[in-house]
């Protein structure tokens, strides 16, 4: 798969981000392809059911740029959705992601190849609950893997309380999104410990305070033993955040991050993290 960033969006659409939606095809087409001129190989997009995907479009995409692109199935936090489909029982939900990751996006052929959720500041609400369980569900059909929205990276330790004890999901199989926006390592080194994959993701966000002490958390962790646990994405979701656009986009994450966590981390453990790391997270285990 090449060097992978493991979180980003090449299509989101939002009633919270009026007019800033990512739905520009031939802007997808270039962002792509300046990522790949620095050096990327393959997307994961966690774009979940219901928020704009255009699954329809990444065959094209992938073809267009020789980029290899993620789907996802899934989930965000409710207030992404309408009541009623924010309200979905989790079996019908659960259905819903199996289909998603078997047959397929609707009918666009592609099948997703994670399982988005999310969770709350600091809580699991009812919504995130109700997710959870449809996608541990659908994971133990499967075989996909789990990737956790956490806002503003908090809530880390509830989400594996729920996903890895009550649902019985191994931890190796969860990715636990954002946590560079809490930069709280005493819970990281628990999360990291469990097994789990810890996201560092949205590098380039100006409004995120906490990035600059990303390569000090970062290094924390591998020295401690887990920099094999370790992911880098930079979920762009907005069009102004686009590098095509004006913003940093995909390609900051190896123009302007991988060298400054080389300096703190080493260029060979760097390199697993945008490599052998995601390529194994990102996996699907046939059970």
């Amino acid at each position: 798969m090449g060097v992978i960033d493991a979180h980003d969006h090449l299509f989101f659409r939002s009633p919270l981000l009026p007019g800033q939606e990512l739905d520009d095809v031939e802007l997808a087409r270039q962002e792509l392809a300046a990522y790949a001129a620095v050096g990327g190989g393959t997307v994961v997009q966690w774009t979940p059911h219901g928020l704009g995907r255009r699954a329809e479009r990444l065959p094209e995409l992938a073809a267009a740029t020789g980029v290899r692109i993620v789907a996802a199935t899934g989930l965000h936090q409710a207030a992404h959705y309408s009541a009623e489909l924010a309200a979905t029982a989790a079996t019908d939900l659960a259905a819903l992601f199996v289909r998603e990751l078997t047959e397929g996006i609707g009918d666009s052929g592609v099948r997703a190849g994670l399982i988005k959720v999310a969770g709350g500041f600091h809580a699991l609400d009812a919504h995130a609950r109700r997710t959870m369980r449809a996608a541990a569900e659908a994971h133990h059909a499967t075989g996909a893997p789990i990737a956790v929205h956490h806002e503003l990276g908090t809530g880390a330790l509830d989400v594996l309380d729920l996903l890895c004890g009550e649902l019985e999901v191994a931890p190796h199989r969860v990715v636990l999104g954002h946590l560079n926006r809490s930069p709280d390592i005493v819970t990281q080194t628990e999360a990291a410990r469990s097994g789990a994959y810890l996201a560092f993701d949205g590098p380039s966000r100006a409004n995120h305070a906490t990035d600059w002490r990303m390569p000090d958390s970062m290094a924390a962790l591998a020295s401690a033993g887990h920099a094999d646990r370790l992911l880098l994405g930079g979920d762009t979701t907005t069009a102004g955040a686009r590098s095509v656009s004006g913003g940093p986009g995909m390609p900051y994450l190896l123009r302007r991050v991988r060298p400054r966590l080389e300096a703190s981390l080493g260029r060979e453990t760097v390199e697993r993290i945008l490599t052998a790391n995601p390529a194994r997270a990102f996996a699907v285990e046939w059970t």
